[in-house]
């Protein structure tokens, strides 16, 4: 790691951010079950094409009809996510040796809060610091974009629940390459047994697999979050996550280290305690393509 990456207000070094995101992917089911695209600040557009006309035979010096393809502009912007944490001032007279570990885990400590943020944001609309609906996200998220293709999710038959919806996704004309679960529908996989025999062992004593039936998978807690009591689950999350939805980060994530006030709210002056506050700010974008490609097992409260 880098000196330079210890001064106040820089940017992390480009190596040190790409191993923050790629942990990232190991602990977010969006990430590791979507495509990754870099997004810039000014944000980014992708083009959904829906080829919904006819192919045409056309003779010698034939008419050629209008084609029927209708063009839908997506824009994806980064949102801000900041992360910060409290360590002790003794930070800015350590050795370049020492800070080194410091740093590592806030590293680590940003990946894991990001990847929880982005899935709480991404599927249901959360701030993920106070769990209610984030303005700034708007409906593009799953629990407001996939509205069309839903099921009751009900444990016992887990598995049935899952076909339905793969069902309803490929009537559309989409795939099925990747399947997020909470904690609870894994469970219900696991203790699915025909005639005493377990069906889906991969899932007991809370494995997480990596791929179910040719399907990427993952199961997270971060499917299941909501913002309050009576408010729908989701138990299952599935669809086209490689070519339906795209997110990405902006490369530049920087570094401030503050020594004075009271930046994180907690009624904690640093230089009264003898902290400093590390913050860093990432910015992440995302985007679903096509909300008909995609599936959610729910309960109704």
């Amino acid at each position: 790691m880098p000196n330079y990456i210890v001064k106040a207000n820089t940017n992390f070094p480009t190596q040190i951010v790409s191993d923050m995101f790629a942990k990232v992917n190991g602990r977010s089911s969006i990430a590791k079950l979507s495509a990754q695209k870099p997004i810039p600040f000014s944000g980014a557009t992708e083009m959904v094409f829906t080829m919904d006309g006819k192919a045409q035979i056309v003779g010698e010096s034939g008419k050629k009809d209008k084609g029927e393809a209708n063009v839908e502009p997506v824009v994806i912007r980064p949102l801000k996510f900041l992360y910060q944490t409290r360590v002790s001032n003794e930070f800015m007279t350590m050795s370049e040796e020492a800070r080194i570990p410091v740093l590592q885990n806030f590293a680590d400590g940003f990946s894991k809060k990001i990847a929880e943020g982005l899935d709480i944001a991404a599927f249901h609309g959360l701030n993920p610091y106070t769990m209610t609906a984030a303005t700034q996200v708007g409906n593009n998220h799953f629990d407001a974009a996939v509205t069309g293709n839903t099921a009751t999710f009900v444990a016992a038959s887990a598995d049935d629940v899952i076909d339905a919806l793969i069902q309803a996704v490929v009537a559309d004309g989409g795939v099925v390459n990747g399947i997020a679960l909470s904690p609870t529908a894994g469970a219900a996989l696991a203790a699915i047994k025909v005639n005493g025999v377990v069906q889906y062992p991969e899932f007991r004593f809370g494995q997480n697999p990596d791929n179910f039936y040719g399907m990427r998978s993952d199961v997270n807690p971060t499917v299941s979050m909501k913002a309050a009591a009576g408010t729908t689950t989701d138990h299952i999350i599935l669809g086209d996550f490689q070519n339906a939805f795209r997110w990405g980060y902006a490369k530049n994530v920087p570094l401030e280290i503050i020594e004075y006030g009271d930046p994180d709210q907690t009624g904690r002056d640093l230089k009264a305690y003898n902290e400093i506050c590390l913050r860093s700010e990432a910015f992440i974008g995302w985007g679903i393509l096509d909300a008909d490609s995609f599936a959610r097992g729910i309960v109704t409260a």
